[in-house]
């Protein structure tokens, strides 16, 4: 398999003709202030490269096609890495940088704040994110948020789990899965999210990790999975996914599953987790990546991002109508301290490890 630097270096080679170095004039009313003239500038360099965007994701696909709609002559490169290594290939290129945005579990974006990776931009709308969610100078803000859901194949599974206490019911021996929380931003609130429900904290994160060596001692577990098993799933060969509710609607609604998939937020506790993006400090284009930015940021940008079962980080903003009865509102469902999940990661890494890997 190529590296991603090997493969995004030819497709920039491929987009290099078709940069334009003149705006086309916007063919609707401003989405915000200053739209166009941020388009002006952005032209000039022709494109933005946006980390860890895989298109299936939070509809990122739908995102690119409409940020490319609206202006003309711009393109976008993405790659798919995952948060934490998006951290990493930021630090092994910071005095080269190749990306101009990154985009991560929000513990990350503070991970690269502090290595000094990230530089300040406080896009349209940025007055509206609450203040637990951004950076306080634009290094990372939240674009969305994900809610921990169990994700359930009917046909595989004869009775819906309701809670976590379910779970580790002999019914689901050979059932589970999960991501791995010591290098994905979802296995890591998956096992936080079970840790409140186990009556930890931000302070004591033991119980969360020792649940996961419990299904695993028990045999519920069938897979820890270093990536999003949402294709496996899709497919049918996975009964329970411990992940979140978008893939859940999204196979639901959009790739055929339909009433096959049961989207359980578990009764007991839940977390919504932040996501966010920064602008990449001395990236190539950076008035292409606030143009990107701003987009992600607008009502227009926010509802595509609805459109696809995440959640807005703007919740004033009313849902599109194919998603009001979708992204329902749940009490157990808490937002997640993204500062205190940075502290704890390297002690929640190791004791999952110790408590899953050891049996």
């Amino acid at each position: 398999m190529k590296s991603f630097k090997t493969t995004l270096a030819a497709t920039l080679l491929a987009l290099l003709p078709v940069c334009s170095s003149m705006a086309q004039a916007l063919k609707s009313p401003e989405l915000y202030p200053g739209e166009q003239a941020q388009y002006d500038k952005a032209t000039k360099e022709g494109m933005v490269v946006s980390f860890d965007t895989g298109p299936t994701w939070a509809n990122w696909g739908t995102m690119f096609k409409a940020f490319k709609k609206r202006y003309p002559g711009m393109e976008i490169v993405y790659n798919d890495l995952g948060s934490a290594a998006t951290v990493v290939a930021l630090e092994k290129s910071k005095h080269r940088p190749q990306a101009d945005t990154a985009y991560y579990f929000g513990a990350s974006a503070i991970d690269a704040s502090k290595r000094h990776l990230l530089s300040g931009f406080k896009p349209v709308n940025f007055n509206k994110i609450p203040q637990v969610f951004k950076d306080p100078d634009g290094k990372w803000f939240t674009i969305h948020t994900l809610n921990v859901a169990f994700l359930v194949n009917k046909k595989l599974v004869k009775h819906v789990p309701a809670s976590w206490a379910d779970l580790q019911k002999p019914e689901y021996k050979n059932s589970i899965v999960y991501q791995d929380p010591r290098t994905t931003g979802q296995g890591q609130v998956v096992v936080l999210a079970a840790n409140d429900a186990q009556g930890g904290d931000m302070s004591n994160v033991a119980p969360g990790a020792q649940y996961f060596g419990h299904l695993k001692t028990i045999g519920n577990t069938l897979r820890v999975v270093g990536t999003t098993p949402y294709a496996q799933f899709v497919k049918g060969e996975i009964p329970i996914w411990i992940g979140y509710e978008n893939d859940g609607l999204k196979a639901m609604m959009k790739d055929g599953m339909g009433e096959n998939v049961a989207v359980i937020i578990p009764k007991e506790a839940s977390l919504a987790a932040p996501y966010a993006i920064s602008m990449v400090k001395n990236g190539p284009n950076p008035e292409s990546a606030k143009l990107w930015l701003n987009f992600v940021m607008s009502e227009k940008g926010q509802s595509i991002f609805a459109e696809g079962f995440v959640r807005p980080v703007l919740t004033e903003m009313p849902l599109p109508k194919s998603v009001q009865d979708k992204l329902v509102k749940a009490p157990q469902i808490h937002p997640l301290d993204l500062e205190a999940a940075a502290k704890i990661k390297p002690q929640l890494d190791k004791l999952w490890a110790k408590a899953v890997l050891t049996h």
